[in-house]
């Protein structure tokens, strides 16, 4: 036989041996590698749509009070944001109220916004 056949030959078993590795292991890749480091990040995430849910939640607040009147915020609507635009089935009212205590600092609202997120954790 040439060399060029004997290589054509390994390579070719080579891709066999390639392909039934992945056959046999086919559900391997979508398991993650690191479990810690995937829920660390899913909690980053969580964290992230909370907060932007208690900011968005404070913004729509401002929006629709009236002139002269308090805009009011409460857990429930930071809760209801984050399962409808962020998809999480379940939100814990804690975290919730936690999320807007920070936002409601954060942007200063004590002047002009009314929240449930002091007296929500009960």
């Amino acid at each position: 036989m040439s060399p060029d056949t004997v290589l054509g030959v390994l390579v070719v078993a080579a891709g066999a041996v390639v392909m039934a590795a992945g056959a046999r292991w086919k559900g391997r890749s979508v398991r993650p590698l690191a479990p810690r480091r995937a829920r660390t990040l899913a909690w980053q995430a969580y964290v992230r749509a909370l907060a932007r849910s208690a900011d968005l939640a404070v913004i729509a607040a401002r929006g629709t009070a009236g002139r002269g009147e308090p805009a009011i915020v409460t857990v429930d609507d930071v809760v209801r944001l984050a399962e409808r635009r962020f998809g999480y089935e379940e939100v814990s009212r804690e975290h919730a109220a936690a999320a807007l205590r920070h936002a409601y600092e954060r942007a200063g609202c004590a002047a002009d916004t009314v929240t449930d997120a002091y007296t929500a954790i009960q």
